[in-house]
């Protein structure tokens, strides 16, 4: 069973929704009781880097996400979610993140080498450059489109975390992973097939609570 983190800041239906089509039965809770049921975690997430922190911290899922990404267990983080994994961001002044990847959020300039502006937030489909092929996140995947909505992307990430990225001005860390823990700065569960792909990768991998 996987486990869908309610902290108050998730797109949880959207989430849901695609594991239902996936066939994977999955439990929705801020409750930690419930969620140790599960095999592996979802991290959803939509808002703001300290808000998601004041929320994880305020539920008293903070320590629990760490231990548990500690114990081996896996873990995806999609979108905010999978900002939060990192050290810290500077969203809304700087916030210490759950420091499970090491890297620093911060807000995209929108503004190219060139001097050529872009939009921020970042919103729509863009491609996906693979860096690690032979990575299970990207099984049955050389690439393909997904879909964002961001403000602000992980930079000064361990270049061995990286398995794929995005060009938009800049490069823009789109998908990572350092053993147990996996992320998404896109949403998966809007992006068509690929993300589809994607979830169900996560999904294969965690079954019986090891990746």
């Amino acid at each position: 069973m996987i486990g869908i983190i309610d902290y108050g800041m998730g797109n949880l239906h959207s989430v849901s929704k695609a594991l239902e089509r996936l066939g994977y039965p999955y439990v929705i809770s801020g409750e930690k009781a419930e969620l140790e049921r599960a095999e592996s975690l979802i991290l959803p997430g939509v808002g703001s880097f300290r808000d998601g922190m004041t929320e994880l911290d305020e539920s008293g899922l903070t320590g629990f996400v760490r231990e548990w990404a500690a114990e081996g267990k896996p873990l995806l983080g999609i979108c905010l979610g999978m900002q939060l994994l990192f050290d810290e961001s500077e969203e809304n002044g700087l916030t210490k993140g759950l420091g499970l990847l090491r890297g620093r959020v911060e807000k995209l300039t929108g503004m190219s080498a060139t001097g050529k502006r872009y939009k921020v937030p970042h919103m729509g489909w863009n491609e996906l450059h693979v860096t690690q092929p032979g990575h299970p996140f990207m099984k049955n995947l050389s690439g393909g489109h997904v879909y964002f909505v961001h403000s602000y992307a992980v930079n000064g990430e361990e270049p061995s975390d990286l398995i794929a990225y995005a060009d938009y001005y800049e490069r823009v860390p789109a998908v990572v992973a350092k053993e147990n823990v996996w992320g998404t700065q896109f949403h998966p569960e809007k992006s068509g097939p690929v993300g589809v792909t994607l979830l169900n990768n996560f999904a294969r991998a965690a079954e019986g609570g090891r990746i």
